[in-house]
């Protein structure tokens, strides 16, 4: 499970939920960090819980293709997301910190196979929809604003160019020190996408009521500040 600590709302006053999609490298995970420190909110990777159950598998010699076992092992492993003074995520299982083992290569070949199927999927949104049920939260991921969080007052898809996403997963892999090569980042990164999108549950696409963000050539504060703006125009209005 993942363990939180649960606010209580006054009466009738409903949590703000914030839904980030988008593919690998669009940069909704920097985007929503960002954002949680601005406004205060709790923000919970998603992609990270995949990737947590995806090198736990690895570590037991569980096969992405059983997923009946990568279920049980879903439901069976303690996830923590701790945010640290210093405003770090940090992410642990079963009490290990994970941060830094599941963003190795080897588990990004992996997570979208394990994250296709739909017991896995299905114990993993149930937590996060726990989560999200008492706090101001921003949440990202392949299916926030159409599954996990269908209701969430603000929904937003972040995509960019795959030749731009693949230059910007070469650069952040280099800067943790592995040694990887751009065109592999992308042939990966293509086949993320597609089974991303063709998968049977949960797939990869924008909710009908999101406001898509083609982030490609638009640094990380015109981002934000077009979410901030965007999110501040429809206060008003209502």
């Amino acid at each position: 499970m993942v363990k939180y600590i649960c606010c209580i709302k006054p009466k009738g006053m409903r949590s703000i939920q914030i839904a980030i999609d988008g593919p690998a490298g669009a940069g909704k995970s920097t985007i929503a960090r960002l954002l949680a420190e601005k406004l205060g909110y709790i923000y919970i990777d998603t992609g990270a819980m995949y990737r947590a159950v995806t090198y736990m598998a690895v570590q037991c010699s569980i096969s992405c293709d059983d997923g009946a076992a990568l279920t049980r092992l879903a439901a069976q492993t303690d996830i923590q997301l701790v945010r640290t003074p210093e405003g770090r995520q940090l992410v642990f299982c079963n009490g290990t910190d994970v941060t830094e083992e599941i963003r190795n290569p080897a588990i990004s070949q992996k997570v979208s196979q394990v994250s296709s199927h739909q017991g896995v999927r299905n114990e993993l949104v149930k937590k996060q929809q726990e989560m999200a049920r008492c706090k101001n939260v921003i949440m990202d991921g392949r299916d926030i604003g159409t599954v996990v969080l269908p209701e969430a007052q603000y929904k937003f898809y972040l995509t960019a160019d795959l030749d731009e996403r693949a230059r910007r997963r070469h650069s952040e892999m280099q800067n943790k020190g592995y040694e990887v090569n751009r065109d592999a980042i992308r042939l990966d990164l293509e086949k993320r996408d597609h089974l991303d999108q063709n998968r049977s549950v949960g797939p990869l696409r924008p909710a009908p009521d999101a406001v898509v963000i083609d982030t490609t050539h638009k640094t990380l504060e015109n981002i934000v500040d077009m979410i901030m703006g965007i999110m501040g125009r429809r206060q008003r209005i209502e």
